[in-house]
């Protein structure tokens, strides 16, 4: 009678194990399709960790998981109300096309990427570097972005987090 017990036991702790990795994905903002409705995406997916205005109507709903993730997913919604677009945007096959130099300000960028990881100071650069933490091949890296104090992009580049190394020296 107890093995049986034990194994309705670990039976049960199988299926809540497996529940929870179900209500997983549901609150996983890439598995959001174009085509559902922003009020769908939102009871999903709960608050966004930001909300921007797109140009021509329309809303983003961003979900960061930073300081302590590696991805931001923005999920773009036109004016009825629909998502149009959902993108994983810490990517570095995307930077270059995306990060837009000497033409983004802070706002573009907050509004792109979140808010960042940290907010840091360099010698060699009059202004604030903004980093996120993402992953390249499951390789853990970061993006710099350095902005001026006129809140314009200057530049941007990538390397790696070393950020564990750190903590286990």
């Amino acid at each position: 009678m107890r093995a049986r017990g034990f194994g309705s036991l670990a039976a049960l702790a199988v299926a809540a194990v497996a529940a929870l990795g179900l209500a997983g994905c549901a609150n996983e903002p890439t598995r959001i399709q174009p085509g559902a409705t922003a009020a769908d995406t939102l009871q999903r997916l709960g608050a966004p960790t930001g909300r921007y205005p797109l140009t021509g109507g329309g809303e983003r709903l961003q979900y960061s998981r930073m300081p302590a993730g590696f991805e931001v997913t923005d999920i773009d919604v036109d004016a009825s109300g629909k998502v149009v677009s959902v993108t994983q945007v810490l990517s570095e096959a995307r930077f270059g096309q995306d990060i837009k130099v000497n033409q983004w300000r802070q706002n573009d960028v907050m509004a792109f990427y979140g808010r960042p990881y940290e907010i840091t100071r360099v010698s060699s650069f009059d202004g604030a570097v903004w980093t996120w933490r993402y992953k390249a091949v499951n390789e853990r890296r970061m993006l710099y972005i350095y902005i001026d104090p006129t809140g314009v992009v200057r530049r941007y580049h990538t390397g790696d987090d070393l950020e564990l190394d750190r903590i286990r020296d």
